[in-house]
């Protein structure tokens, strides 16, 4: 599955299910234009995973509300949770390592923590 872009309107439903990575990026930022072959590449290697483009300039409102502040940033949802969120870009390896360490999580572990951490 190649990536996809993701605007304000879909961008809610996106994440809500299953596992989400998605990429907050500009045209002219040097780092964000390294990272996304490998991004790419990680979208054709994992189909079963939905891999969002996020354009900053395009979408500000979306990047305001998410609170991007510098980009790369990279976020990972999974069943609608973040559970992930860095700026920078990562190398190839360990973004895989990123990708396995999202698949492995225990979900009810997960929600369990939120619910101890809302208490």
């Amino acid at each position: 599955m190649a990536t996809t872009s993701l605007k304000e309107s879909d961008f809610e439903t996106t994440v809500s299910e299953g596992i989400v990575f998605v990429d907050f990026w500009a045209a002219w930022c040097g780092p964000c234009r390294n990272f996304a072959p490998v991004f790419e590449a990680a979208s054709e290697q994992h189909p079963d995973i939905v891999f969002g483009k996020v354009d900053t300039e395009a979408e500000q409102q979306l990047a305001a509300a998410a609170a991007i502040t510098s980009i790369p940033t990279l976020m990972a949802f999974r069943d609608g949770i973040l559970v992930y969120r860095e700026a920078g870009a990562l190398p190839a390896k360990s973004f895989e390592e990123l990708i396995q360490s999202v698949r492995s999580l225990d979900m009810d572990d997960v929600r369990a923590q939120i619910a101890a951490q809302a208490k």
